[in-house]
């Protein structure tokens, strides 16, 4: 460096970034009992989805997805969940992303709901299976029409030149479908259904001794059936 150069504090790199290793946060005393369970992890989480949705969280449905390709290599993205039952947790996509062509290849998949503001969060692992062409058209006709449009025409996860020729090509699909008329479900555009094997739901408690409760899938008596066993596992 010259002898007249100086670099002054507000330039050092970093200069200005939070610490990651200072913050703490101190949970809520209140834990989780095994009394406390619903008898399905899908009936479980229903309860606590509705808490966090009447909490005010926003995107209460926003969840972390998971996927790792034939070789291993994981991927991760938020996510919105559209619907859950008792067979699983299900999600749109373009069948051609990254996640579309992971799952094509590894259909195994995790998903973390993560509540922070209620020291809270879910996570899940199990199969994703893609559901019917019905069920897809359905949901696709209720979401609005700028949404529909755009499952058209963005390309998920593969390069784009810029965000003009993206616009572009979305200002000739709003031509070619202007507001009111019917836009089809695309064909590479689906749901997937995750069946749980696994289902974690996770307390913050006081001195980081968490209460995690998961349900474990295991094969019923008779042949099709399943039921679940709850474990508690070390925070």
């Amino acid at each position: 460096m010259l002898q007249d150069e100086a670099v002054h504090p507000a330039d050092a790199p970093h200069a200005e970034t939070p610490d990651p290793s200072t913050m703490r946060a101190h949970y809520r005393a209140e834990g989780l009992a095994e009394s406390d369970l619903a008898a399905s992890p899908y009936d479980q989480f229903a309860r606590w989805f509705k808490d966090a949705t009447v909490a005010g969280l926003h995107e209460p449905n926003a969840m972390v997805v998971s996927t790792a390709d034939s070789a291993g290599r994981p991927s991760s993205r938020t996510v919105l969940l559209k619907a859950f039952d008792d067979r699983g947790f299900v999600f749109f996509t373009n069948y051609h992303s990254r996640k579309g062509r992971e799952l094509a290849e590894n259909p195994y998949i995790s998903l973390v709901f993560p509540w922070h503001p209620l020291s809270r969060q879910v996570v899940v692992s199990g199969i994703a299976e893609r559901i019917g062409r019905d069920e897809t058209a359905a949901y696709f006709r209720t979401r609005p029409h700028g949404s529909q449009l755009g499952a058209w025409a963005s390309d998920q996860s593969a390069p784009v030149a810029s965000r003009e020729e993206l616009e572009h090509a979305y200002e000739e699909l709003a031509a070619r479908y202007p507001e009111g008329e019917q836009v089809p479900a695309p064909p590479h555009w689906g749901g997937y259904r995750i069946a749980a094997e696994t289902v974690e739901f996770w307390q913050g408690r006081l001195n980081r001794l968490h209460d995690r409760l998961r349900y474990v899938r295991e094969a019923g008596e008779a042949a099709g059936t399943w039921t679940w066993r709850v474990e508690r596992l070390a925070p």
